[in-house]
């Protein structure tokens, strides 16, 4: 029997690496072979759910808040303006309730404002839904206008921290900044942290049908779950590898291991060191996790080459305690994946946002301390924009994405000082980056288009610590 699925998906597949509109591809650039070979090390901090408006929108010099013209007034699913929001909820509770921690009033502005207002940043909010037909939904075609209609805690959309003087603004202001940086992905974090080691979407053209999205004769989202009617996973599902949660011990809804090229293959291809360091992981592969640790932040847990049992699980997935370790003894990779804990993650909903942000200065500082620093280019960004509003409209490249803008700082002997870097860039130019950098074959076409940071970086200064 014929698998229609089967048959769409690899349809599909061929339209999305071979038809993308050239117009709107990123264009390509590339770090000449003088400039690869004064960075032996890139270390990327994959921060949780924040857009770029939502921290930076008021940052000096960059596209922000005073820029958002009619993006910044919502509409409703019918198309009419909002007048107000309802008061935000709080998604500890469940079901969730409106938010009687913090002061907000019951009616909150249909426009951009300032959350400290309500919450210190060493508080923590509620969550906001934050999925693959969601966000294309709020992006409204490049209006930017329906995030509060098609969200969860709508009272929440909207609101914005001013992080200039935050620690990881401090660095922002003192390196370089990108304020046009997208998400590569629709949606949340599983799909985006697939895209950061893959430039893909998982597979599951056999997925249960209970797990499968359901859509109307238009399209539009009817009915939410976590695999698109053609057999892509896009929102949360664990792997069929470990750890994952305890709950998760129905096999027929873990995610079977993935066969795609990642970076890491790209780089042991050719003995090129590198890791993923996670919070977390050593406890959670012992079957002890933190409350926090979030199992579907593990992308190359999915992948057969890192399976259960094989060496190469061993070899590169590690706990974040090793990186600090391998810093200080001279055995840090070339290339570094730093997966904070999820209470120093910045997400919204179980972490605050200062937490995050001394966490990645503590990174940061430990690095400018060490003798790697000299020869390193830290990436500081975000896996996507956690369901809030930003103004920019994304480009378009394919089905998958880009998604909602998402800030990005570099820093970097090499980083261009009190930079804001206006480049196009989205999560797969990380992967360029690298790519560029050691001579690596692309993932794909998304990130074989990208550009690769270079205009963050000015060669000609001299490292000094």
């Amino acid at each position: 029997m014929v698998n229609i699925r089967n048959i769409t998906m690899t349809f599909i597949t061929f339209l999305s690496l071979l038809l993308i509109p050239v117009d709107h591809v990123l264009a390509g650039s590339q770090l000449s072979d003088g400039e690869k070979q004064q960075i032996n090390h890139i270390i990327v901090i994959y921060q949780e759910n924040w857009s770029f408006d939502g921290l930076y929108g008021l940052f000096p010099g960059v596209n922000g808040l005073a820029n958002a013209g009619s993006a910044a007034r919502q509409v409703g699913k019918d198309g009419n303006p909002l007048d107000n929001l309802p008061r935000p909820l709080d998604t500890s509770k469940k079901p969730p309730v409106p938010d009687d921690r913090h002061p907000f009033p019951d009616q909150m502005p249909a426009a951009p404002y300032d959350l400290s207002k309500y919450v210190t940043v060493d508080e923590k909010t509620g969550d906001i839904v934050h999925r693959y037909y969601q966000n294309q939904l709020q992006i409204n075609g490049g209006k930017m206008d329906k995030f509060a209609a098609w969200s969860d805690n709508p009272g929440l959309v909207m609101s914005y921290y001013d992080a200039s003087n935050l620690p990881e603004g401090k660095l922002a202001k003192q390196f370089t900044i990108a304020d046009n940086f997208f998400q590569a992905a629709f949606g949340g974090s599983f799909l985006n942290h697939f895209w950061l080691i893959c430039a893909c979407t998982p597979i599951w053209p056999d997925a249960p049908l209970s797990m499968v999205i359901k859509l109307d004769s238009n399209g539009i989202l009817d009915q939410d779950n976590a695999v698109t009617p053609d057999g892509y996973a896009v929102n949360t599902v664990y792997s069929v590898n470990q750890p994952h949660p305890e709950s998760a011990k129905n096999k027929c809804k873990l995610l079977p291991s993935q066969t795609m090229p990642t970076i890491g293959d790209r780089l042991s291809e050719k003995n090129i060191s590198w890791a993923w360091y996670s919070g977390g992981w050593n406890k959670a592969l012992a079957g002890d996790p933190d409350e926090t640790f979030q199992f579907h932040h593990q992308p190359f847990a999915y992948f057969d080459n890192y399976a259960d049992g094989k060496p190469a699980k061993t070899e590169h997935l590690k706990d974040e305690e090793n990186f600090f370790a391998d810093l200080k003894k001279g055995r840090l990779p070339s290339v570094s994946f730093i997966k904070p804990l999820g209470k120093y993650n910045e997400h919204p909903g179980y972490a605050s946002l200062l937490a995050g942000q001394q966490h990645v200065s503590e990174i940061v500082k430990a690095v400018q301390e060490s003798t790697y620093w000299n020869d390193t280019a830290i990436i500081i960004t975000y896996d996507e924009n956690g369901g809030r509003w930003d103004h920019v409209a994304p480009p378009h490249a394919d089905r998958w994405g880009p998604g909602t803008r998402i800030p990005t700082i570099i820093v970097s002997p090499f980083a261009k000082k009190g930079f804001v870097d206006h480049t196009q860039y989205d999560t797969t130019s990380i992967l360029k980056f690298i790519e560029n950098r050691w001579d690596l074959a692309p993932l794909g076409s998304r990130d074989a288009a990208a550009n690769d940071l270079q205009n963050a970086f000015d060669f000609t200064q001299t490292a000094q610590h």
